[in-house]
């Protein structure tokens, strides 16, 4: 027993300078937050390795004076509102400096409202319904686009390069993909063109026979197709090609995502969607793609603009020297940056702006087909 006792002393007596030494160890704490199961776990899966390899960059090049780690805590989400704010919760009982994240608006419209009662910054790489910054909320930054930019340039593309008269609408009624078909349906009268039909199914919807078959009965022009992620959105589109649909279809930026060909295959070729514009061929996005692609594969739609969201961050704590909130936001609004998505500098409201165009799928690849100004790519 004394041999133990004294065991257990010595073993104290080598432990006390090991803490002792360490005391002075500070750790930055980032949150993200993201689907991280159900149908949109691949989405939110980018989201949080485009903000680990922020980390990891960041950290190379010398990270934050008075810290020696950041280190990242992903928040699952699930895109379920409540869900969502049980995450926030957690992130402020975990001291984060700030977050990266939501996926879905439906998600980070309510988990930003408890974020910014704690003063603690967020910024969204993927919702794009307006309401996300349009509430005038202090601390909540958007790095993609808007619903209301995207719907325009959307409807536009339909009406001078497709030449279409007609439109069927079809959208999931999430907060994210209603909000959007309601900004083309609304773009599309404005420009001249007939909104046919205007239908919606669930989400968790597998057979989407019926609204198909009033859709092939419709014959219109364009078939818009407005969904939450890949998986629903490639089924729709393998099922639509089966049942012999003529209407061209067009999509939007959630199926900026190399699965929805993976899962569609030839089913997805020709069919079009709009995104924010990002140059693969700047040094920013080449760097990135050689770290990121043998590490976690593919470059899908919200990696890109998680990593410039979390770097984004990371530049403003390290120029204000603290994590107070404040002074951390006013380093925000001076940010002005090539990322590797776009050019990062935010305008008063918190969003930063995107440009969207047109790509069409060929040969499985998202090539840039359209663009507002100027029209066709070449």
């Amino acid at each position: 027993m004394k041999k133990r006792v004294v065991s257990i002393v010595a073993m104290g007596l080598i432990l006390v300078p090991f803490l002792f030494c360490n005391v002075s160890a500070k750790t930055l704490r980032i949150g993200s937050m993201s689907p991280l199961t159900g149908p949109y776990a691949s989405d939110g899966t980018d989201i949080k390795n485009g903000a680990l390899t922020a980390i990891e960059v960041f950290e190379e090049a010398g990270g934050i004076a008075g810290y020696d780690k950041i280190e990242l805590f992903p928040q699952d989400t699930a895109c379920d509102p409540r869900q969502a704010v049980a995450a926030a919760n957690k992130l402020i009982n975990l001291e984060v400096a700030g977050v990266v994240g939501a996926y879905c608006s439906s998600s980070t419209i309510p988990a930003s409202d408890v974020l910014d009662e704690e003063d603690i910054i967020m910024v969204t790489p993927a919702s794009t319904n307006e309401k996300v910054t349009d509430r005038g909320l202090a601390y909540m930054f958007r790095m993609c686009g808007r619903d209301d930019d995207q719907a325009p340039a959307s409807a536009k593309f339909m009406k001078e390069s497709l030449g279409a008269k007609t439109i069927f609408i079809v959208d999931d009624k999430t907060t994210y993909s209603q909000g959007l078909a309601d900004g083309v349906k609304k773009a599309a009268i404005a420009l001249g063109m007939e909104v046919v039909k205007h239908e919606h199914v669930n989400q968790g919807d597998k057979d989407f026979s019926a609204i198909l078959t009033m859709a092939k009965r419709a014959n219109a022009d364009i078939y818009y197709m407005s969904l939450q992620g890949f998986s629903p959105a490639a089924m729709m589109t393998i099922q639509a090609k089966r049942l012999g649909l003529k209407s061209q279809i067009v999509t939007q930026d959630a199926m900026f995502q190399p699965r929805f060909m993976d899962v569609a295959k030839t089913a997805a070729e020709g069919v079009y969607l709009t995104y924010g514009f990002t140059d693969p061929n700047t040094p920013e996005y080449k760097a990135f793609e050689k770290r990121y692609v043998p590490k976690y594969g593919k470059i899908a739609a919200y990696a890109t603009y998680s990593y410039d969201s979390t770097t984004a961050l990371l530049k403003a704590i390290k120029a204000a020297g603290t994590t107070d909130s404040k002074a951390v936001k006013a380093e925000m609004m001076k940010l002005d940056f090539q990322g590797v998505a776009k050019h990062v500098k935010f305008a008063a409201n918190g969003d930063s702006g995107s440009s969207y165009i047109a790509y069409k799928v060929i040969d499985s690849k998202f090539v840039p087909y359209w663009e507002p100004v100027n029209g066709l790519i070449k």
